[in-house]
Parts: C-alpha cells; sequence; structure tokens
C-alpha cells in the first residue's frame, strides 16, 4: 500500500474514535545506550523507541471496535537504524466487527491473518464465521505490508514487491466434537510470472501453498498439534540454470506431548523446512537469503520432571539438519525452583552443542580468505528473580565455552560472556518503570556495555468516567 493511502486509511480509523465509549492503550518508550569496543572500531548506539497501542470498543455499537498499534526510533548516537537515524511505521491499524451469532469477524485495514496456510501481515479484510455440521470458515484479501528490508539487497530483491502484489487465502476448518479440530488452507501471495518482468530476477517470491492442520487431544493426557504446507506454484527457472527437483514440502511442523503424571511430561517434535518455498514471501527476504535454497529437518524433545510450583528439572534434545551445513545436536538440562508463597525464583542451566567446521569467510578486517572452523561450545546460564508487588529485579549469566579456540571469527577467543541486571518498580498501577544494566565480553565486541530504560503507561476513558 503506498503512503498516501496508509495516511488515508489511519485517518478514517482514527476519525471513528470519537464514537467510542470505552478507550484503552499503552505507550512504551526505551531509551538505550550502549558503548562498543570492536577490534580497530568504536560506536556509541543511543536509540530510542516509542510504542504506541489504542483499542477503542463500543464504536457506535457494542460489535465494533478499533485497535491501532505503531512505533517510531530515533538515533541519539551514532546511526545504528538501516535506513537513517530514524525510523517508524504503522504494525497494526483495523476495524473488528464481531456478529452476535455464529461467532462471525470482520476485519478491515492492516492486520496480522493466521488461518492454517501462512502467518501475515496484511493490509485488506478478512472474514471467519462457524458453519453448521461443526464446519467453520475464513478468508482474507488484501495486499502484503512491505517493509524496506526489501531494499537491502536491490540485486536479488528489486523485484520484491512487484511480484507480491496481491495476497489472498482461506481455512476450512471442522470440529471433531470434544476431540479437537483439522482443517485445510489455501494461501496464494503475487500474482506477477517472473518471466512477465522484463529483466527477471534470480528469486521468485510468489507463493501457492496448500495447508492442512490438526489439534488432537484424543485422551486427557495426550494432545497432538502440528500443519503441513505444501509448494503447489511453478517456480521460474532462468535459462542455462541446471535442473532442480526441490521438495514439495514447504513445511511440516508436528509436536506431541504425554503427561504420564503430574510430576512428569514429555514433548516431542519435528520440522521439516523447505527455504526457499517457506520464505518465499517473508517481509524480511534478505534476512533468509533465498538466493541460497537451503532445507531444514529438525526432530528432538524435552522431558520435564517435577511440579512447575516447585523445584523441576527439563531434559532436552534437538538435532538439527541443514541441507547446506550439516548435523547440530543440542541437549542439556535445566533445574528451575519457583515457590508460589516465595517472592523468588532461580534457575540454571547446561546444553552441549556439537556442529561440524565450516569453510567461511573470516570476519578479520582486510582478511577475506575462507577458514575452516568449528562453532561446538559447552553453554552454561544461571539466573535468579524477584518478584513484589511493586518491585521486582533479576540477574541473568550466560557464558559460552567454544571448542575451537582458533576459530578466525572469534579472534582467537574461546569464550563469550554477558551478565544482564535488571530492576524495575510499578508507582501506580497504571505505571511501570524499569532499567537493564548489560555487560558483555566477547570476541567481536571486546568490551559491550549497555543501559535500557524502560517506561509503560497503561490509560484508559469511559464515555462517563473519563481518564482512569
Amino acid at each position: 500500500m503506498k503512503q498516501r493511502n496508509r495516511v488515508v486509511l489511519l485517518v478514517t480509523l482514527a476519525s471513528t474514535g470519537a464514537w467510542a465509549q470505552e478507550f484503552s492503550g499503552f505507550s512504551t518508550t526505551m531509551l538505550q545506550y550502549g558503548k562498543q569496543d570492536v577490534p580497530g572500531f568504536n560506536q556509541t548506539i543511543a536509540p530510542g523507541t516509542e510504542f504506541l497501542g489504542i483499542d477503542g470498543t463500543h464504536l457506535g455499537s457494542d460489535a465494533l471496535s478499533l485497535h491501532l498499534y505503531g512505533w517510531g526510533a530515533m538515533d541519539l548516537g551514532d546511526q545504528s537504524l538501516p535506513f537513517g537515524k530514524s525510523a517508524g511505521d504503522l504494525s497494526y491499524a483495523y476495524l473488528d466487527y464481531r456478529f452476535g451469532q455464529a461467532n462471525a469477524e470482520l476485519k478491515a485495514g492492516r492486520f496480522a491473518v493466521n488461518q492454517g496456510a501462512g502467518v501475515e501481515q496484511v493490509d485488506g479484510v478478512s472474514a471467519r464465521t462457524d458453519l453448521r455440521g461443526g464446519f467453520n470458515l475464513s478468508a482474507f484479501f488484501g495486499t502484503p505490508v512491505h517493509y524496506k528490508t526489501q531494499e537491502l539487497r536491490p540485486g536479488t530483491n528489486y523485484d520484491y514487491k512487484y511480484q507480491t502484489d496481491v495476497i489472498f487465502g482461506s481455512r476450512l476448518g471442522y470440529r471433531l466434537g470434544t476431540v479437537g479440530e483439522v482443517g485445510v488452507s489455501y494461501l496464494q501471495d503475487g500474482t506477477t510470472k517472473v518471466e512477465d518482468i522484463a529483466t527477471p530476477p534470480p528469486v521468485d517470491f510468489t507463493r501457492k501453498q496448500v495447508g492442512t492442520d490438526l489439534r488432537l487431544a484424543p485422551v486427557a493426557r495426550l494432545e497432538i498439534t502440528g500443519h503441513t504446507l505444501f509448494d503447489v506454484a511453478s517456480h521460474y527457472q532462468a535459462p542455462g540454470t541446471p535442473g532442480q527437483s526441490p521438495s514439495r514440502v514447504a513445511e511440516e511442523d508436528y509436536a506431541a506431548s504425554y503427561k504420564f503424571s503430574p510430576v512428569a511430561t514429555l514433548t516431542v517434535n519435528y520440522v521439516e523446512r523447505n527455504l526457499e518455498a517457506y520464505f518465499a514471501g517473508t517481509n524480511l527476504p534478505d534476512l533468509f537469503h533465498l538466493d541460497t535454497p537451503d532445507k531444514i529437518k529438525a526432530k528432538g524433545g524435552t522431558l520435564a520432571l517435577g511440579p512447575a510450583d516447585a523445584v523441576q528439572v527439563i531434559l532436552d534434545y534437538r538435532q538439527t539438519d541443514r541441507e547446506t551445513y550439516g548435523t547440530t545436536t543440542r541437549y542439556g538440562a535445566d533445574v528451575r525452583w519457583a515457590v508460589p508463597e516465595s517472592k523468588y525464583q532461580a534457575g540454571g542451566g547446561f546444553h552441549k552443542v556439537s556442529s561440524p567446521d565450516l569453510l567461511m569467510p573470516t570476519a578479520i578486517p582486510y582478511s577475506f580468505a575462507p577458514a575452516l572452523f568449528g562453532m561446538s561450545r559447552e553453554e552454561y546460564r544461571a539466573w535468579v528473580m524477584y518478584q513484589g508487588k511493586s518491585f521486582h529485579a533479576s540477574l541473568d549469566g550466560i557464558f559460552y565455552q567454544f571448542d575451537d579456540s582458533s576459530n578466525p571469527n572469534l579472534y582467537s577467543k574461546s569464550t563469550i560472556t554477558q551478565v544482564v541486571g535488571s530492576v524495575g518498580m510499578n508507582p501506580t498501577a497504571n505505571l511501570s518503570v524499569s532499567g537493564d544494566l548489560t555487560y558483555a565480553l566477547d570476541a567481536y565486541y571486546k568490551n559491550q556495555v549497555s543501559v535500557l530504560l524502560r517506561t509503560t503507561y497503561r490509560f484508559s476513558i469511559a464515555s462517563k468516567g473519563g481518564s482512569k
């Protein structure tokens, strides 16, 4: 959506706020100050960020509500933002109408949608309703929300916003009584064919996905959740490019949890992703480097022993197979102590990460020769927290010990240490103030000190009572 259309949308929605009988929201202000001592380079980071959320209900009708959420940031020190020293955006701005029957709902504006295939941010309209016989139906239509991240790598992502011109989808669900629900969904992001662009880009950002999802609890102790996304698009292949047969599974993500007793729960999960298809329409195309297709498979599980309101031990294991990197395993244990009658909580943990050695460019300035290095390590963590009625404090420490002390990307250092202390108070029921002090000593930032101040104020206005 063009900038002028965003402004018209915001003004139109904001004007309806005059009808609101109830008006609530929050304002969070964050000020950060940090000193980073990098080999050959020092930087002072001091960004200020403001988050503002507003909800208006009963807009001339009990069924109509307004929701606005946005943010703005400005650098008070050296530039830390990617597109200058100031930035901001409108994250959500939509009207919501809830009907009195069939659990029906209608949204219009900028909103997030999660209905089977895809978790998207859309400028458009969406609707859902329950049907007879246990069925439910939802659908949305609009344009995908585009961010400036697509401009970070113009050679690859220049045509991203032209390919993904329209986004729409729907989901049909069926409730299995008290057992759970299953669904099937469709998502299409973009209608412009890559071959129709004068100079076809190396990446096809359009998506066509069919999804299935389920949430089942066949017995009281067992719960199964998951979904599968199939890539059904015809991807463009540049002339002369070697033929490929990528997986049609964009994503599989399943988890099962079984409670053996009140103090023992086992959870297992499996994930498979074809990144080229799964992230094809992401708002962060630079982050996932879609010009390097990759596939990931991961499996693992956790075993929680002990009650959550006393001493609990959690054992976990995860194996990740990435096509371009190899197999990485992570396993270990965490111990957590929390007693409802006490204002204190504490915990600690140890994990071992084993990963293959990789041939990649080094991070040493003026040296770009590739080197073989490993990232296998041991991870230690300990934390303690105090939660009072109007005061809270915490201390968290993390320590990494790398096996490969000669890794050039770690500047011949083998450890990373980070300590974070936080204190906060609630002077009133609607106001909270907190501060974090972080000290890090690692390979890249030899010394890194940062301070974060956070203030959150919640407000509400009623038609008769005014501000409160």
